[in-house]
């Protein structure tokens, strides 16, 4: 039997990326976002030609009722989960000075990138906690996608930093609290990821990354993420609860 992965905000991007690399891997998939079905048939049928079943649930992860919902058709679909993969995310609408900052915005950013997976991780953990309980076989980890703004800071985001700091304390959180289960918790923490969130800024960062912003000279790559995501999945790192892994080409490397 397939192992079941559930990938918030999975139909573009990191998410697509990491959906991929767990297809490949032979992970059936529930993939979430907000696009209407219609809009991600390609992304969808892309996931199914690996030879896995894919099941696409509309759903804002910063709903509670839709959090109820996503779940539940995870249990009628497929009746089990093994791996929860937050990565459903939102950068502001507009890049503001903290002198400057919205409440709206910040609200809105806490929402999404903080308060929709810390409650989705945990109903999803109470159901993983049940299945263990069934099965002492039953396998299952959490991985949260974070970002290097959990720890560097940028001024004109600050809504955006503040909430994926959140999420870097949420993964210490999950992992002591799930760790009697035997249940993972982890944390990637992407660099400088060419994707639709980054395309507005692509010409600042090619400046950066040919100036040294990195150890190794390019953009990242969603393909990046997701196989640091795929060797979790796979129970790489069984012994390795609340870490932080890097993906960032040696962004966080102090250098003189």
């Amino acid at each position: 039997m397939r192992k079941v992965a559930l990938v918030t905000g999975g139909t573009r991007g990191i998410g697509l990326g990491i959906a991929q690399a767990l297809a490949h891997a032979g992970h059936d998939l529930v993939v979430c976002g907000m696009r209407d079905a219609e809009d991600v048939d390609e992304a969808i049928a892309g996931l199914r030609n690996s030879g896995v079943e894919v099941l696409y649930v509309q759903a804002d992860v910063g709903d509670r009722s839709a959090r109820d919902r996503l779940i539940q058709a995870v249990k009628n679909h497929f009746g089990r989960l093994n791996l929860l993969v937050n990565n459903a995310g939102m950068a502001p609408k507009t890049r503001a000075d903290i002198l400057d900052a919205s409440e709206e915005s910040f609200d809105e950013l806490i929402r999404t990138n903080l308060r929709g997976p810390f409650f989705l991780t945990q109903e999803a953990a109470k159901w993983m906690i049940d299945q263990r309980r069934a099965d002492v076989k039953y396998w299952a980890s959490v991985v949260n996608i974070s970002s290097i703004s959990a720890t560097v800071a940028s001024t004109n985001r600050g809504d955006y930093c503040i909430s994926k700091a959140g999420v870097a304390m949420a993964t210490k959180l999950w992992a002591a609290r799930l760790g009697e289960f035997d249940i993972p918790v982890y944390e990637i923490r992407p660099g400088i990821i060419k994707t639709d969130m980054t395309s507005t800024v692509v010409s600042k960062y090619d400046k950066l990354l040919g100036a040294g912003l990195t150890i190794q000279p390019r953009w990242g790559t969603p393909e990046d993420v997701g196989q640091a995501v795929a060797a979790l999945a796979r129970g790489d790192f069984p012994y390795s609860s609340g870490s932080v892994f890097m993906v960032d080409g040696g962004m966080a490397v102090q250098r003189l």
